[in-house]
């Protein structure tokens, strides 16, 4: 790693912390709106050592707010796309792409190895749930992001426990599939509570979904949901700063209030 790069990072965070993000082994399961933001904070802070994770391709749609997105790059995969941009920022990272979809038959290469954190972006309720279960019955350290689509209000979103989230639709379901699941506390999120009308599509009309991708090859039907390119980044540079705390251990990227004149304190 060429320590002049990260020099701004070093002056915040010490030599120490940045030398410790050049170290770990990150894996991040999905590479769109949310997921390629995220990736871009995660290499420019140094993450040495990344797993990157994606069966999907660029579309037209993605244009307005995913930033792997662009004329050039319509068609192609999404993991080769953000291998490239990778290697742009930092060709040091060392990079392993797995070009798949995440089920249950492929979670076991997902997750193989000594990995320090697991990052959860997908977007289909079946594939997220295996994916949180299966890190979380490992014992391995993960975070996840809830929906972002029909979000309006970027000052609403935070973290929080799934057990403790609200006004989410997808927390919902996801949470409620995970305590059946026997999954209880401890995964933390990114989450709005902010009021949206939709309702997810039922897990049978899900695992059928999965079930017909996996024999034709083919993207998913999924339904087209409004999104804002401002609201959607930034879930996902939420979801890399909860990423960096945890493997961090929290307190290295925890800020100060400031004093209040007008309350004395």
């Amino acid at each position: 790693m060429r320590s002049e790069q990260f020099l701004r990072i070093t002056r915040l965070l010490g030599e120490e912390a940045v030398q410790s993000l050049h170290e770990k082994r990150v894996v991040l399961v999905g590479l769109g709106a949310v997921g390629g933001m995220c990736l871009e904070s995660l290499v420019r802070s140094g993450i040495g050592n990344l797993r990157i994770v994606d069966f999907d391709t660029v579309g037209i749609t993605n244009l307005n707010r995913q930033i792997l997105a662009t004329y050039e790059t319509l068609g192609r995969p999404k993991t080769e796309v953000a291998a490239e941009r990778v290697k742009a920022i930092n060709p040091d990272c060392n990079l392993e792409v797995l070009s798949l979809f995440a089920n249950q038959e492929t979670l076991g290469q997902i997750l193989d190895g000594d990995v320090d954190l697991v990052i959860d972006a997908i977007d289909s309720v079946n594939p997220k749930c295996a994916l949180l279960e299966q890190a979380y019955k490992r014992n391995m350290n993960v975070v996840s992001s809830m929906g972002a689509a029909l979000r309006r209000d970027p000052f609403l979103i935070r973290k929080g426990d799934l057990m403790d989230t609200y006004g989410c639709p997808l927390a919902r379901v996801v949470r409620t599939n995970l305590k059946k699941r026997g999954i209880g506390r401890g995964i933390e999120v990114i989450y709005s509570p902010e009021l949206v009308q939709f309702t997810y599509r039922k897990p049978e009309e899900e695992e059928q979904a999965d079930f017909n991708e996996q024999i034709l090859d083919l993207g998913r039907k999924r339904n087209v949901l409004g999104s804002l390119p401002t609201v959607t980044a930034i879930f996902g540079q939420q979801l890399a700063h909860l990423a960096l705390g945890k493997l961090l251990q929290g307190s290295l990227l925890s800020g100060q209030e400031a004093f209040n004149p007008k309350s004395g304190t």
